[in-house]
């Protein structure tokens, strides 16, 4: 497997949000360098269910997983299962449930919180965090640029055809202090200006790269349920691909064979959802400047 493509979620970001206020991405957008479109989640638009179907290409009326409350080891096939399977490495930068979605259940804090498998069928390098204590006024979340710089370690050290990561920081922000005011404003900000530094190295890495979030939230701070603010988020591409008209909405099921057909991994038969992605007829190249040093921090002024 040549091909390489990284995945990032970052939890609870409904669409507008996205719009708004990730001007890194939006200028990206503005470019070419990048695409954006509509993503409309599963159903219950819950953090657990979404990650199973995100990977699994099915809704939890079929993979089960009905909440947060009921993880498990699921019995489809999967976006790392898949990727194993046409012999490319695979990682995973990500809360504790994806591990035990597609790794081991129940997960061990001491066995699953770090570890280098190559032979293993799912996940091969994976880094977890449980979030263990987590509540209202203490998020328990890592540093998200810690956790990109996680990822592009694992990409350096291991030549990962597929890495995954997801972060849980903006979701908790919300549930804390909704979604219309100054902290999540600036929170959001924050995560763009993070976020954007690795974007330029791993699109220099020559990997392929997917921005989008597993769910949206409301005013109140809540999701799980159908209203547009709770569903819809956005997903931006950056790659040479073709994708749907500007104003498509893709289905949150797409994701998992997408990501299948970019890396030319085989794409499950469980996973009905059509690829929203295509091969381009002609090569765009990238516009990205050369990387920053990523060791450097930034401040705002």
């Amino acid at each position: 497997m040549n091909n390489k493509l990284l995945l990032i979620i970052l939890d609870g970001v409904p669409y507008r949000n996205f719009r708004r206020l990730f001007g890194n991405l939006e200028g990206w957008v503005d470019s070419g360098e990048a695409r954006v479109w509509k993503l409309r989640s599963v159903l219950p638009s819950i953090s657990a269910s979404c990650y199973a179907s995100i990977h699994t290409g099915v809704a939890p009326a079929e993979h089960g997983c009905t909440g947060n409350g009921n993880v498990f080891k699921l019995s489809h096939k999967d976006v790392f299962s898949q990727v194993r399977e046409a012999g490319g490495t695979t990682g995973a930068v990500a809360h504790s449930f994806w591990s035990q979605f597609f790794n081991r259940h129940p997960f061990d804090y001491v066995r699953d919180i770090e570890y280098d498998e190559p032979d293993n069928a799912t996940i091969n390098h994976g880094r977890f965090h449980t979030m263990t204590g987590y509540g209202h006024d203490n998020q328990m979340t890592p540093s998200d640029v810690d956790l990109f710089g996680t990822l592009t370690n694992l990409c350096l050290r291991f030549g990962l055809n597929y890495g995954m990561l997801h972060t849980c920081t903006l979701d908790s922000m919300g549930h804390r202090f909704f979604h219309d005011c100054q902290q999540m404003d600036h929170a959001c900000f924050v995560m763009d200006e993070m976020l954007a530094p690795f974007v330029t190295k791993w699109r220099q890495l020559g990997y392929e790269v997917i921005v989008t979030a597993d769910h949206g939230q409301d005013e109140r701070g809540h999701h799980g349920g159908r209203s547009a603010l709770q569903q819809e988020t956005a997903l931006y591409y950056f790659g040479t691909a073709e994708g749907p008209d500007k104003d498509d909405v893709i289905d949150q099921r797409q994701l998992a064979p997408t990501i299948l057909d970019r890396l030319g991994a085989p794409i499950a038969d469980t996973m009905t959802a059509k690829p929203f992605l295509k091969k381009a007829k002609t090569q765009r190249p990238s516009l990205l400047w050369p990387a920053p040093d990523l060791e450097r921090g930034s401040r705002r002024t």
